[in-house]
C-alpha cells in the first residue's frame, strides 16, 4: 500500500514538473531567440480622425517615374516599432542626381520629403505620412587623409563601416556608444558617446556639405556658413539633406579596461577629483543599478586608460560575445523584480570574464598579465543585435536626459520615486559626459551629465498612456532642475514642456522657414510641434 501511494506521488511531481520545465525551457529559448524579422507592432489611431497612421490618404497613389523606388506605397517604422506609418513611397539612394531628382518628384508632386538611414529615432523622425523617404543607406562612400587624420565620408554610412575601413591605425573621435547608427544620423541628433575629453560629434567635423531644398549645394563649417552648420548639425534633417562630411579621427589607441563599483552619491566629487582630469583616461560610462535591492544607488564605472606598450598585434574588429546569453539576460529581467536582480547581478559578476580583452603585447613583460587590453574601436564595435527580439506586444523604448552636473543626485532620486511609483520596467541606466554644445537647439547648453533609459513597454493603450504620464513627470524632473530632455525620442510631450526645455524652439522653427520657404523637408516631429 505504501509503495502505491509512493508510486503515486511520485507520478503526480513529475506530472506537475514536466510541463513546468518544458515551459521554462520553451520560454528560455524564446528569450534568448534571434530575431526572425522586423518587429511589428499595432498601428497608431490619429487623434480627431477614424484613420491610422498605416492609412494612406485617399488619391495618395506613387506614380511610377524613373526614382530609384525601393518601395512604391506601403508603409514604414522606426526602431520603436510602435510609429509603423503610410509614406507615398521610398527611394534608394546612391549618388546626388538621385537626392535632387526625389527633391523636384516631390515638390511637382506637392508631396513632402524626409531623411532616413537605420532609423534609430524613436517618434518618426525620419519619416512623415504620405511622404517621400530618402533612404541614405547605400549612399556610404568614403576616403582617408590619413596624414591629416580626415575622414571624407558620406552620410549614409554607419560607423560600423567607417570603423572597419580606419582600424587597425585610426579609432573614431566621438560617436554613440554601438556603432550602428548613420553619419547622417548622427550629425541631426549632433551625438554623443564614450569619449568624456572629446564631447558631441559635431566638434569633430572640420566641414559638411548640404543639399538645399531647391538641389544646391552649401558647405558649411564653424568658419563658413556657420549659421546653416549649425542648423543642420542637431537639426532633425529639416534643413537639408547630408551629403558627406569631413571628419576628425585619431589614433587607435591602446587601452587597459577596468571597472570600478561605487555608491552613486560618490560619483559627482569622484568625477571632479579623479576623472575629469585624467589626460589618460580616453573612454568613459557608467551603468546605475536596475535591481529593486540597489535601485539607480549602485554604480559601475567602465574606465579605458591609456597604455604605452610599444609594438603590439592588433586583430580584426571582434563581434560582441556572447549575444544569445546577453538577449536572454535583458528580456528575462522583463519579468520581475527577481530577474532583474539577476541581470545586475550577471554585470557586476559574470560579464567582465565575457570580455574580450584582443590586444596582446608583443613583449609580454611590459604589461601585467591580467590586464584586459583593447584598442580604441573595440569598445564601441557592438552592433547591440542581442536587443532584437521575438517578443510579442512589448517593446523598449530609450529616454535620455541632460541634467547640470551639479544635481545629477536631486534627478537620480527623483528618477528612482518615479520609476518605484509609476512601476517602470527599467532595464538600462547610463550616465555618460557632455559638454556645453553650441549648435541652435542645443541639449546641452552648459557642461552636464547625460542620463540614458531603456526602458520596457507594453505596447497596448495602457501600456502608451503609461508611458506617456512617465515620459512627461521625467520631462518635468530634468526642467526643474535646469536639464533637458533629448528630442529623438517617443513625441509624449506637449509643446508647452518642449518650449520650457528648448526656450530657442521658435527661432529654430523660423530658421526653418528661411531656409525652406515651400516647407518640403519635414517629418513627423515637425508637424506636430511646428505650430508651437
Amino acid at each position: 500500500m505504501n509503495k502505491l501511494h509512493l508510486t503515486r506521488r511520485k507520478a503526480i511531481i513529475a506530472g506537475l514538473l514536466i510541463p513546468s520545465l518544458s515551459y521554462t525551457v520553451l520560454k528560455g529559448s524564446e528569450l534568448a531567440a534571434d530575431p526572425s524579422a522586423e518587429k511589428d507592432c499595432a498601428c497608431a489611431p490619429i487623434e480627431n480622425n477614424n484613420e491610422s497612421t498605416c492609412d494612406a490618404p485617399a488619391g495618395s497613389a506613387t506614380t511610377a517615374t524613373a526614382l530609384a523606388w525601393k518601395q512604391q506605397g506601403g508603409t514604414i517604422n522606426d526602431a520603436s516599432c510602435v510609429n509603423r506609418t503610410a509614406v507615398h513611397g521610398i527611394v534608394q539612394v546612391k549618388t546626388e542626381d538621385d537626392i535632387r531628382a526625389a527633391l523636384r518628384y516631390a515638390a511637382e508632386k506637392q508631396l513632402k520629403v524626409s531623411i532616413a538611414a537605420v532609423r534609430h529615432s524613436m517618434g518618426g523622425h525620419a519619416f512623415h505620412r504620405n511622404g517621400v523617404v530618402l533612404d541614405m543607406m547605400q549612399f556610404n562612400n568614403m576616403s582617408l587623409d590619413a596624414p591629416n587624420k580626415l575622414l571624407t565620408v558620406q552620410s549614409g554610412a554607419t560607423w560600423h563601416n567607417i570603423q572597419n575601413f580606419i582600424h587597425p591605425n585610426y579609432a573614431v573621435k566621438a560617436m554613440q556608444s554601438s556603432d550602428i547608427f548613420s553619419v547622417g544620423g548622427s550629425v541631426s541628433v549632433n551625438a554623443h558617446g564614450m569619449d568624456h575629453q572629446v564631447g558631441a560629434v559635431g566638434r569633430t567635423i572640420r566641414s559638411m556639405r548640404v543639399m538645399l531644398p531647391d538641389g544646391s549645394i552649401k558647405t558649411a563649417s564653424h568658419n563658413e556658413n556657420p549659421e546653416l552648420f549649425n542648423l543642420v548639425l542637431g537639426g532633425y534633417g529639416l534643413f537639408g539633406i547630408l551629403l558627406d562630411v569631413v571628419l576628425e579621427i585619431t589614433d587607435n589607441t591602446i587601452y587597459q579596461a577596468k571597472r570600478r563599483y561605487i555608491n552613486v552619491q560618490d560619483f559627482p566629487a569622484l568625477f571632479q577629483s579623479e576623472i575629469v582630469n585624467d589626460k589618460k583616461l580616453g573612454l568613459f560610462y557608467g551603468h546605475l543599478s536596475t535591481s529593486p535591492g540597489s535601485l539607480l544607488r549602485e554604480m559601475i564605472l567602465y574606465l579605458y586608460e591609456a597604455q604605452t606598450i610599444g609594438e603590439a598585434d592588433i586583430p580584426p574588429l571582434p563581434n560582441v560575445s556572447g549575444e544569445q546569453l546577453r538577449r536572454f539576460t535583458l528580456n528575462f529581467a522583463k519579468l520581475g523584480p527577481i530577474p532583474a536582480r539577476l541581470k545586475w547581478f550577471a554585470e557586476k559578476n559574470i560579464e567582465p570574464h565575457m570580455e574580450t580583452c584582443s590586444v596582446k603585447p608583443r613583449s609580454q613583460a611590459l604589461t601585467d598579465g591580467e590586464a584586459c587590453l583593447v584598442a580604441r574601436n573595440e569598445p564601441m564595435h557592438d552592433s547591440v543585435n542581442y536587443l532584437k527580439n521575438n517578443l510579442k506586444g512589448e517593446t523598449d523604448i530609450l529616454h535620455e536626459y541632460f541634467i547640470p552636473r551639479d544635481r545629477l543626485i536631486a534627478f537620480v532620486d527623483g528618477l528612482r520615486e518615479v520609476v518605484i511609483r509609476r512601476s517602470v520596467n527599467l532595464l538600462n541606466a547610463s550616465v555618460r559626459v557632455v559638454h556645453r554644445e553650441d549648435n541652435f537647439l542645443s541639449y546641452a547648453p552648459q557642461d552636464a551629465f547625460s542620463i540614458v533609459l531603456y526602458i520596457n513597454q507594453q505596447t497596448d493603450a495602457a501600456g502608451h498612456a503609461k508611458m506617456r504620464l512617465v515620459t512627461g513627470e521625467l520631462i518635468d524632473l530634468a526642467t526643474r532642475l535646469g536639464g533637458r530632455f533629448f528630442l529623438p525620442y517617443q513625441l509624449h510631450y506637449t509643446p508647452q514642456q518642449l518650449e520650457a526645455s528648448y526656450p530657442q524652439i521658435r527661432q529654430f522653427f523660423a530658421a526653418k522657414q528661411k531656409y525652406d520657404p515651400q516647407g518640403l523637408l519635414t517629418n513627423t516631429w515637425y508637424e506636430k510641434y511646428r505650430s508651437i
